[in-house]
């Protein structure tokens, strides 16, 4: 693992979202869902702009950086959590949105599961050596940047102790992973992007507008918890 960044900006609290009952979404059901087949497009497509940005939209000389990206899930207040980082404004890429922790492969990681445990650790201010590597969901490209993206679920089973970069994260957003089970918090808005109007599904977290690459991979792993018996409500 990478050196870890001194410490950083503190962590904001963040409200809890609807449906966080812990009960039905235990880090049993979790590991159950991710030794399951993995929906793919199928589910991915359901959180994705319309119509999608497509590689031939862009003038890239080269074939797409590989990054990988980490759900990090641990408990808080007894309810299974992970977090979102609302990005600052001096990063190259997707500026000011909200994205799970990780970045670009580098040479000296030894896979792309190692690329997403290191991100997360130098974005977050954390140690991540006892962490439980849960899996792999499915990769997709990004066309407006040009990455090749590697999603990977773990657990940890205590809450770290935060201390996100300063130059990476303006916001630490911290969500009960039930939120993703509710489906009061999907939503679809049109907006203009690049010239052109889009409709712009997204997962309404804690006040922000999850949407992109980010909500695809979200709504993949709602998708196989989902098949794993995983329920936002207590009486289902």
């Amino acid at each position: 693992m990478a050196d870890l960044r001194p410490a950083l900006a503190a962590d904001p609290p963040g409200a809890a979202a609807p449906g966080s009952d812990p009960q039905h979404l235990a880090i049993a059901v979790v590991r159950r869902a991710m030794a399951g087949p993995r929906p793919g497009e199928a589910a991915q497509s359901a959180m994705s702009t319309r119509p999608r940005s497509r590689p031939g939209d862009f003038d890239y000389a080269g074939p797409p950086r590989l990054s990988a990206v980490l759900i990090l899930l641990y408990p808080q207040d007894a309810t299974l959590s992970f977090v979102l980082t609302v990005r600052t404004d001096t990063v190259a890429h997707h500026k000011g949105q909200v994205s799970l922790p990780g970045g670009a492969w580098e040479k000296a990681d030894a896979s792309l599961a190692q690329t997403a445990l290191r991100e997360a650790e130098e974005e977050l201010g954390i140690s991540l050596a006892g962490a439980e590597l849960l899996g792999e969901l499915t990769g997709l490209y990004i066309a407006p940047s040009h990455y090749e993206l590697r999603p990977y679920v773990a657990y940890v089973a205590s809450q770290p102790a935060f201390r996100p970069s300063r130059d990476e994260v303006a916001q630490l957003l911290r969500v009960p992973l039930a939120a993703l089970l509710d489906p009061a918090l999907r939503q679809v808005e049109t907006w203009t992007l690049r010239g052109r109007e889009v409709e712009v599904p997204f997962f309404d977290l804690l006040g922000h507008k999850v949407w992109g690459a980010t909500a695809m991979v979200l709504s993949e792993f709602a998708a196989m918890l989902e098949s794993a018996g995983a329920s936002p409500n207590p009486a289902d």
